[in-house]
């Protein structure tokens, strides 16, 4: 009787077939990583508007293909060119306030000397001694940094092109995958279920709570973040400050943050109005900024996103903070989806470690 041949045992193979799915995937991954934002992104814009895709799959009677190019379309002319719009708006205001600070039209100095003294002996004394008392010195550093980033951008011309065609190339990349994902999703949520080592009942609930944090990240903090940077700008431009339409980008940037929110940019200066007398002006925006801009967090995002899907919000916070550093812009959306998967996954083992072993019969 012949001896097995080891080369063709069933470990070895499945070791082998093993190895071979790893490093193909690493391979894969590799080279999917210049386009990994436009990939991510593809897939939560899917995830959040399959519902709508649903609807005109059904309204197209099942045709993929008119349902799939019916959902970018709407998509791109609700969501992809307001954004461009206000974008282009953002980048024309920014540039006109760094000629008014370099052209000496917006003074700083003024304004820190306004709230210098309305300060006390003690606080202008504190700011001394980290130098920060000497009005000039301190505008000729700003002067000196605008005038060194503008040389900076100056001589990156030829990067900045090679960066806008990057961003045009990964910008027509997401809206073709996202075609493929409204047309194919159904089959290939199938085959990514199949494909994960799981328990059946493990992989739905993984897929399930994947798909709802994304949900609810890209549909309740940027719409609350909009609301929120847009109540800011309106508050701005009645109060006649400069850059409403900035300030009120950055407010809704900072809102995405839990916890720290839009009052680090109205905060500062509703504290102005106040130092410098305008009593008036500084409790308008306190009240607009604490009422209206603050509640928004607490109304919208119940109704966008549900009580029952959010994530404690130190836990929220520190993901995204994380997710940005690691991943960039993307991360704020990544960065609680992974948070996310791991408190479902230490949550599935936990379960699975309390039922009983079932013991092989005799």
């Amino acid at each position: 009787m012949s001896s097995p041949n080891p080369l063709k045992t069933p470990e070895l193979e499945f070791r082998s077939l093993l190895f071979l799915v790893l490093v193909a995937s690493a391979l894969f991954a590799l080279i999917l990583w210049p386009f990994f934002g436009a990939v991510c992104w593809s897939v939560f814009i899917a995830i959040v508007f399959w519902p709508m895709h649903r609807r005109f799959l059904h309204g197209s009677h099942n045709r993929p293909n008119m349902a799939a190019a019916a959902s970018v379309t709407v998509i791109v002319l609700i969501v992809i060119l307001p954004m461009t719009m206000l974008v282009a708006s953002i980048t024309d205001e920014a540039s006109q306030m760094v000629a008014k600070l370099r052209s000496g039209e917006i003074n700083i100095g003024t304004y820190f000397q306004r709230i210098l003294a309305a300060l006390p002996e003690w606080a202008r004394g504190m700011l001394q001694r980290f130098g920060m008392g000497d009005l000039q010195l301190l505008q000729q550093k700003v002067m000196t940094a605008i005038g060194t980033s503008g040389q900076a951008l100056t001589s990156r011309v030829v990067g900045i092109g090679q960066v806008t065609l990057d961003f045009v190339v990964a910008f027509f990349v997401m809206l073709y995958v996202l075609y493929f994902l409204f047309r194919d999703g159904d089959r290939l949520s199938q085959s990514i279920a199949r494909t994960i080592p799981l328990h059946p009942q493990h992989t739905r609930r993984l897929l399930t709570q994947f798909a709802t944090v994304v949900r609810a990240t890209v549909k309740g903090n940027i719409v609350v973040a909009l609301v929120q940077g847009a109540l800011g700008a309106i508050a701005f431009w009645f109060l006649g400050l400069p850059g409403a339409v900035l300030w009120g980008t950055v407010m809704a940037v900072l809102s995405l943050l839990p916890a720290v929110g839009a009052v680090l940019v109205w905060g500062p200066v509703a504290a102005y109005f106040f130092f410098t007398g305008d009593v008036v002006k500084g409790i308008g925006l306190t009240v607009w900024g604490a009422l209206v801009i603050g509640l928004v967090d607490n109304v919208l995002r119940p109704i966008l996103v549900g009580r029952d899907t959010r994530m404690p919000d130190y836990l929220v916070l520190v993901t995204t903070l994380g997710g940005i550093v690691v991943f960039g812009l993307n991360g704020f959306v990544i960065g609680p989806v992974i948070a996310a998967v791991f408190l479902v996954s230490w949550e599935m083992l936990a379960s699975a470690r309390q039922q009983p072993t079932m013991l092989p019969p005799p």
